[in-house]
């Protein structure tokens, strides 16, 4: 018998649980070579388990992962799983092209149509090329709609909450859902709980990516994990994560870039049931999440006084809020792709130390020596 929670949307029910396809087995450590005979061992336990809903990308894996995926797929009935694929905007050369990946990607997954679509990755550096009427990527989507080669349009954010209201304001109306990164870590480090309540004001369901922090939240401290085992004795690290997503209001789809064979049995499990937190687990869990935060950032307030005093005009409340990203992370694309839409002038290597910064802000922050060692970071 089949144990899976499923969430209704529209007229499916979709597992609660869907299978990523970005962090794949692969072979030597090589990310374009995919270990496709343990995808397909994975892929087969997961529909024998319950989960209908497989999520690809034309970038993942240096392009391999749609193919893979799709050819462990299509040995089932197609109406036996929902596959969802991305129109590539991360990378702007592809902003004129979306007729002919649209395309392609049918070819690489095989299939004749997607369940769902998304605008892929909106962000400061894409969201004046997703909105330029010229590229007709909107329009060529809806139209792909209409014909029944994608049963459902969304789009999925790395973007801030502001970049994400410029593409509802304009897109809204036709958008279904929406795939965001959202996990306790970065319920308040990186706004999701705004972006979440945004969606909710749109009546738009949201689909999870990054739930457990590209693994961060997999792996705590031992004094970490004991406050959570005092709570539940018998829930794994990994398990909270999830429990966290069953707490927050219009969470559908919970995807996960399951790299092993074991990861997917450890997530099935969890999704077995629904077990949200109560109050004080969840007050204990974001308290933990804002320790962690804190070992790493700056305390910056975003008061904005240093602004005014900065002879190179630079906004260091957000160039800071990047830098504490980039450091917690150790690395990532977030930073850097936020960083590529300002311009060249107000980036943190404009930085001339004067310190003028320094003089008024209330949380003595050296910000000169931030903005030196964010340089250092970005070019390491």
């Amino acid at each position: 018998m089949v144990c899976m929670v499923y969430k209704k949307f529209q007229d499916l029910d979709l597992s609660a649980l869907g299978m990523g396809a970005m962090r794949l087995p692969v072979i030597d450590g090589d990310d374009a070579r995919i270990d496709e005979s343990a995808v397909r061992e994975m892929v087969d336990y997961a529909m024998s388990h319950g989960v209908n809903y497989y999520d690809t990308a034309w970038g993942y894996h240096n392009g391999n992962s749609e193919r893979v995926m799709g050819r462990a797929l299509n040995r089932y009935p197609r109406e036996r799983f929902y596959l969802a694929d991305k129109f590539p905007g991360y990378d702007l050369s592809n902003m004129d092209k979306v007729e002919a990946i649209f395309e392609e990607q049918l070819k690489k997954c095989g299939v004749s149509y997607f369940d769902f679509y998304l605008f892929h990755n909106v962000c400061e550096l894409n969201i004046d090329a997703y909105l330029d009427p010229r590229y007709g990527i909107f329009e060529y989507l809806l139209k792909q709609k209409e014909n029944g080669r994608i049963r459902h349009l969304g789009f999925s954010a790395h973007g801030s909450y502001e970049v994400m209201k410029r593409f509802l304001d304009a897109y809204g109306e036709k958008m279904e859902f929406c795939q965001i990164q959202l996990n306790y870590l970065d319920w308040h480090f990186q706004d999701a709980d705004a972006k979440a309540a945004l969606l909710g004001e749109h009546q738009i369901p949201i689909w999870v990516m990054e739930p457990l922090r590209g693994g961060r939240l997999a792996a705590l401290t031992a004094e970490e994990e004991a406050a959570l085992k005092r709570l539940r004795p018998q829930e794994t690290v990994p398990a909270w994560a999830f429990r966290f997503l069953q707490t927050i209001p219009g969470v559908t789809v919970t995807l996960s870039g399951m790299s092993d064979l074991e990861q997917l049995k450890a997530n099935i499990r969890t999704f077995e049931e629904e077990k949200p937190l109560s109050a004080p687990e969840m007050d204990t869990l974001l308290s933990m999440a804002g320790e962690m935060v804190k070992k790493t950032s700056l305390p910056c307030t975003a008061c904005h006084y240093c602004v005014s005093h900065c002879p190179q005009g630079l906004d260091i409340p957000a160039l800071l809020a990047l830098y504490n990203e980039h450091t917690f992370t150790e690395g990532g694309f977030l930073a850097p792709m936020a960083l590529s839409a300002i311009p060249e002038d107000r980036r943190p290597d404009a930085c001339i130390g004067c310190r003028s910064c320094e003089a008024v802000c209330p949380q003595q922050i050296k910000i000169s020596e931030a903005m030196a060692d964010f340089v250092g970071k970005l070019r390491a």
